[in-house]
């Protein structure tokens, strides 16, 4: 039986799997999956770009897609995996989606929705950082070396 840090960490790589795909489009390398009972039931990259939309953020892209596929807005049982701490913006999102546990790899010190407030959660969410830290962080920092070469 696995413990929480093995289900973390097992989940955390479909993100790190999500955010590569991001990587490989050019985008900013951020990934997502919604986890339901053992299972992801949404999952999601940035594409922003390729989209032309300033909202289209792997955090929205797996929640609309766990919500189509519970039929229904509200995300209480599931967890949500990111590979960045989430900004203000998908914050707000998680909080009205009452995702019931948060978990990222990568604090955003810039951008992160910390920066503003620690309050955006539905107050019954937890929250877990740091899985995977180290592979978020990587993954970052090629991206964004990437585009000063």
């Amino acid at each position: 039986m696995e413990n929480q840090q093995q289900t973390d960490e097992k989940f955390m790589r479909q993100a790190l799997s999500e955010a590569r795909k991001a990587f490989d489009q050019q985008e900013v390398p951020v990934g997502a999956v919604v986890v339901s009972e053992g299972r992801v039931i949404g999952r999601g990259h940035n594409l922003v770009e390729t989209l032309a939309d300033p909202t289209a953020h792997a955090e929205m892209q797996a929640l609309t897609a766990a919500a189509s596929t519970l039929g229904g807005k509200y995300l209480q049982q599931c967890t949500l995996y990111v590979t960045v701490e989430p900004c203000i913006m998908c914050a707000g999102a998680i909080g009205w989606a009452q995702v019931g546990r948060v978990v990222w790899g990568a604090d955003d010190p810039k951008k992160g929705y910390r920066c503003y407030s620690d309050q955006v959660f539905h107050p019954k969410t937890t929250v877990a950082r740091g899985v995977l830290r180290e592979e978020c962080e990587e993954l970052m920092g090629a991206f964004f070396a990437s585009l000063r070469q």
